[in-house]
């Protein structure tokens, strides 16, 4: 089969290349899904799980891409819940072989059902921005109906996701990005916007939880704006501020079924709209990941026609 690999750490997406590899096997409680679409978070080649395994042995050459639409080919021993011809969505383990290829071996927990009528390109960017909006805002940030939620990045795939979600469960959202992402922030739902080159965060207010995609200096000053109780919640490494008498929290998305279903069904409905920038062939997406465009959005790579 065909799939995407990267063997050098320091290379960066520069380091990708693809190449022929064995189809895999299905071991116990997995399935094979053969890969329609798929998705690659850049962080991914960060990840210690990416180069090796979980007794930190090399694993390279790895192939990357953690979330996939597709359909089922092969059920493993003892796997229940899903069938074979069955169309899914997911996200894989980090540890394991990704969806930048044309089949993956995935447990079958952590896939969901694909409705029919939801394009597979459509499936394959929802389950990361999807799931960490979701854990985000409501298990780690245990957003209230009527809060205030200040949203980094909410141009971007998961900040979108995560302004689309507050707003709908009843929060004030106010978005943050450059200027340029002013427009784009406010058709997704944010009530407001901040433009952290030219605007003075701190004029913000007091806000009862921030979601940071972006960490750093911004990560800082964001504890500052937050309410006495409020809460930081973190996808951008360990937080070195807190809110007064708060909670800081960063955390890793997981897979999980059941809210999968609740995105994805948000889909359908039309409560929410993905935000995909680019979509390019696999053939095509070592070139697509190294592009020097700014791309608004996920690129999502269409392994099938």
């Amino acid at each position: 089969m065909k799939a995407i690999v990267v063997t050098d750490e320091t290379a960066g997406t520069a380091g990708m290349t693809l190449v022929e590899r064995p189809e895999p096997k299905p071991a116990i409680n997995d399935v094979v899904v053969q890969v329609h679409a798929s998705g690659f978070t850049s962080g991914e080649l960060t990840w210690p799980s990416t180069w090796t395994d979980r007794v930190d042995r090399d694993r390279t050459p790895s192939i990357p891409g953690q979330e996939l639409a597709g359909v089922v080919t092969a059920l493993g021993y003892g796997t229940t819940g899903l069938s074979v011809g069955q169309r899914v969505f997911g996200l894989t383990d980090s540890y394991r072989g990704g969806g930048l290829a044309e089949y993956v071996a995935i447990e079958a927990r952590n896939l969901a059902p694909l409705p029919g009528d939801v394009d597979f390109t459509v499936g394959a960017s929802l389950p990361m921005p999807g799931l960490t909006a979701w854990q985000g805002l409501f298990e780690h940030g245990r957003l209230q109906a009527g809060q205030s939620v200040l949203v980094h990045g909410a141009a971007g795939s998961v900040g979108s996701m995560v302004t689309q979600l507050a707003r709908e469960f009843g929060a004030y959202v106010i978005g943050t990005g450059r200027a340029v992402d002013r427009q784009k922030t406010l058709d997704f739902g944010a009530m407001e916007f901040v433009d952290l080159e030219n605007d003075a965060l701190k004029d913000v207010g007091g806000v009862d939880l921030v979601f940071d995609v972006i960490g750093g200096d911004i990560q800082k000053r964001s504890a500052g704006v937050i309410r006495a109780g409020g809460t930081l919640v973190t996808i951008a490494g360990p937080p070195e501020a807190r809110p007064a008498h708060g909670l800081a929290v960063d955390f890793v998305v997981e897979a999980d079924r059941a809210q999968l279903g609740e995105i994805v069904r948000r889909v359908r409905d039309g409560r929410l709209r993905t935000n995909i920038g680019n979509i390019a062939t696999l053939d095509d997406a070592v070139a697509a990941f190294n592009t020097t465009e700014r791309i608004s959005g996920q690129t999502i790579i269409r392994v099938r026609p």
